[in-house]
């Protein structure tokens, strides 16, 4: 029993301050153990530790500023180097302010690599009927701006109306007035790209009530395609005097669209059927008229046979077996491979306003002419001189920090109400500014005279010069150029007609933004309309000195 009582006590809990005591000597006891043994060794460790920290530290701060200083030198290097149209090198910028514009800077210049397609606009032009907006339709479709789903309710659209072929034209088609009727209006514009160039896509209007409309397209164009159909018939209508084809090429070639494709639509045709005969015939009557519009043939026309309607020789080439004598290009490689003139990225700013409107500011929409517009950047509104400054700059649908000549773009500005600007003005830069004037001397060549018209000191029209429409008189005619020699004739001359080629001096009630031809062909050239016809086309030759604001010998 003793023994066993024994044994529960050797096993009986202890006292809770017993157990605290003992807990507290024997951590004394390790700490002074730990104290003696180990502190030394512990406080050199950790102060090694610290030092090798230090040092990283500091390697890395050392490193990091090696960086910065090579990446800003890097950068500054490559701003030196880049071309000075889109590098803006802001001096006097210190510390961090530095390294941010440099870091812009590269950003820009990545921009500009990226962006390396380059940016053509597409006319589209002809007879009313020839398939222009089918066409349109079609290169949308194929170049997948537009879904099937899209292309089905159209279509479905289209049957309900019998209009059955209509149904790829609804695409460009901006309005239901266009659709009911079949006609274009308006200008359609879209967007599409091809392997090495983004087209803005232009679809003017054929009938004859809306030329002016046209004129606004064409105004905005690098490259026309003329589309004619080649149904029996449908060519002759559009190709006979009164016919809107006529009409549209010599628009063209006066609005600056320097190179065109003509393109014979309407191929697979049951009166047509993919004939040698028939696309033989059509050209050999084209190319006459073409050369007398001024296009040369070798190097600024293209012809080619397709279908609008279901996309033969489009996307790609035309199959042997549905037309073996072919042997050219489709269309999308012959946009892709057409040369332009280039413009000048560097020159003064010249934007011709088309539209405007009211969007949280005024916006403004052309085709930049001439030099670059960035964000920031101050700018003249002419000929009313406002001050304005760029807030935003959008090209197609996405925001631009900034864009060259031959895009097409809509900027936002302040200093300016929407209500102070009209279609016909232009954006400027402040150091040339585009010169405004009331009188101009120019080269005028007659085409078509209305009924027994004469044409004199006195006689008015309206004149289209980029997007300028204005009511106009001649004031005096200075000399007949003779047509073979292209010199002047020297016999006095009072009146010429149809055919003719002469100096003369217009005038305009209000003050217009011109340029002469020889230094911006695109602002320098300009069509005489009367009573709904083109009477005559004809280019800027002369500026009054004292032409309003600017002058007139701009590059």
């Amino acid at each position: 029993m003793e023994h066993q009582e024994q044994q529960n006590n050797e096993y009986e809990i202890p006292d809770k301050g017993v157990i605290d005591a003992d807990v507290q000597m024997s951590s004394t006891a390790v700490d002074g153990d730990d104290e003696d043994h180990n502190s030394k060794e512990n406080w050199e460790e950790v102060k090694k530790e610290l030092n090798e920290i230090e040092e990283e530290e500091v390697g890395a701060h050392d490193e990091i500023q090696d960086k910065v200083e090579k990446e800003t030198d890097a950068v500054q290097g490559t701003i030196n180097d880049a071309p000075a149209d889109f590098v803006e090198v802001h001096t006097e910028i210190k510390g961090k302010d530095k390294a941010k514009a440099a870091s812009e800077v590269v950003e820009d210049i990545d921009e500009t690599e990226e962006d390396k397609k380059r940016h053509l606009n597409v006319v589209f032009i002809g007879h009313v009927d020839a398939g222009k907006s089918t066409t349109g339709g079609q290169i949308l479709f194929l170049s997948g701006q537009v879904d099937d789903r899209t292309i089905q309710k159209y279509e479905k659209e289209a049957k309900d109306k019998s209009r059955e072929s209509w149904y790829m034209a609804y695409i460009m088609d901006t309005n239901e007035e266009e659709r009911a009727k079949g006609k274009t209006v308006e200008v359609g514009r879209a967007h599409f790209e091809t392997e090495n160039t983004r087209f803005t896509m232009l679809d003017a209007p054929g009938h004859k009530n809306y030329v002016p409309n046209m004129i606004g397209g064409a105004s905005q164009a690098d490259v026309g395609v003329l589309v004619i159909s080649a149904r029996k018939g449908e060519f002759e209508t559009g190709f006979e005097k009164g016919g809107q084809t006529r009409e549209h090429v010599q628009l063209a070639k006066t609005l600056g669209v320097s190179k065109l494709l003509v393109v014979v639509n309407k191929m697979d045709d049951p009166t047509v059927k993919w004939s040698k005969e028939r696309y033989d015939e059509i050209e050999s009557k084209m190319i006459p008229f073409l050369r007398a519009s001024g296009y040369n043939l070798k190097k600024d026309v293209q012809f080619l046979p397709l279908s609008g309607l279901i996309g033969t020789n489009m996307k790609t080439r035309v199959e042997k077996s549905t037309c073996p004598w072919w042997d050219g290009p489709c269309l999308f490689e012959a946009l892709d491979t057409v040369e332009v003139p280039l413009r000048d990225p560097k020159g003064p700013v010249r934007m011709p306003i088309i539209d405007k409107f009211k969007d949280m500011g005024t916006v403004v929409m052309g085709k930049i002419e001439s030099g670059t517009i960035r964000e920031g950047d101050s700018l003249l509104v002419m000929p009313n001189k406002a001050h304005v400054k760029v807030v935003a700059i959008y090209c197609d649908e996405n925001k631009a920090r900034r864009s060259g000549p031959g895009e097409n773009v809509r900027v936002k500005l302040t200093g300016i109400e929407e209500e102070d600007i009209l279609s016909g003005f232009v954006l400027s830069s402040i150091v040339r500014p585009i010169p405004s004037v009331t009188e101009f001397t120019a080269q005028l060549q007659i085409i078509e005279l209305l009924d027994n018209a004469i044409f004199t000191a006195g006689y008015k029209a309206v004149l289209h010069i980029h997007s300028v429409v204005e009511e106009c008189e001649i004031v005096a005619l200075l000399q007949q150029i003779d047509p073979k020699t292209k010199k002047p004739m020297k016999k006095k001359v009072l009146f010429v007609k149809n055919g003719a080629v002469v100096m003369c001096r217009i005038q305009v009630s209000n003050l217009i933004c011109v340029e002469k031809f020889a230094d911006f062909p695109q602002l320098g050239r300009f069509t005489l309309r009367s009573e709904g016809k083109t009477i005559a086309v004809g280019k800027v030759t002369g500026l009054p000195s004292a032409g309003g604001s600017g002058s007139s010998n701009s590059s």
